[in-house]
């Protein structure tokens, strides 16, 4: 298999965390691309349009994309649990994992509003209402994380990736202070070897 990658993308780490799980992360070739929200790369584009990343080729030559399908798919391959099948765990770790993936948009749409759009054009209102939408998911998180002590899950990987993902564009954001149960959680869930060895750079 191959995955177009950014060693800074959240989405692409929540698969490499997967694949870490599954002990699928020596089938998988990192190929690296130039992904940009501004200028597409044309090499990813030829598998996944919008030419986004992540986007895994498989080893029978099908792509797919984005990370929702990618994570479902090696949980598939290497016969996991992280998509539990009891119908409310499953839904509860699927929401869960829509909930982590919209914090991450609001921050990628945050962090692209200060980093890429010039600053005549930016619009601290938009800023603050997607740092709400973090803060609005955080406190979910805060609400129920002590029930998911342990537990290991589509849902508490996103979680757990982008928290990581605020450590690095949002060094400046006291998150743990806020909301001290999900930092005991990440601190805990962040020492597991999928998420070390996934720890992004910039």
């Amino acid at each position: 298999m191959k995955i177009y990658y950014s060693a800074a993308s959240p989405y692409v780490r929540k698969c490499m965390v997967v694949a870490s799980e599954l002990g699928l992360t020596d089938r998988i070739e990192k190929l690296a691309c130039a992904a940009s929200p501004v200028k597409m790369d044309l090499t990813v584009a030829a598998s996944n349009p919008l030419g986004k990343v992540p986007a895994l080729i498989t080893d029978d030559g099908q792509a797919l994309f984005d990370s929702r399908v990618i994570c479902e798919y090696l949980n598939h391959l290497g016969q996991g649990k992280l998509f539990p099948d009891a119908s409310g765990e499953r839904w509860q770790a699927l929401t869960e994992q829509s909930l982590a993936d919209g914090l991450l948009d609001a921050a990628l749409l945050a962090r692209y509003e200060t980093a890429t759009r010039p600053a005549q054009h930016q619009w601290k209102d938009w800023t603050d209402g997607q740092m709400r939408k973090i803060a609005n998911a955080l406190g979910h998180f805060e609400a129920v994380v002590t029930q998911r002590a342990g537990q290991v899950d589509i849902g508490m990987i996103t979680l757990g990736c982008a928290l990581g993902y605020l450590d690095l564009r949002f060094s400046d954001y006291d998150w743990r202070s806020a909301y001290p149960g999900v930092a005991n959680w990440y601190a805990e869930f962040s020492q597991r070897p999928s998420m070390q060895e996934t720890i992004p750079h910039g």
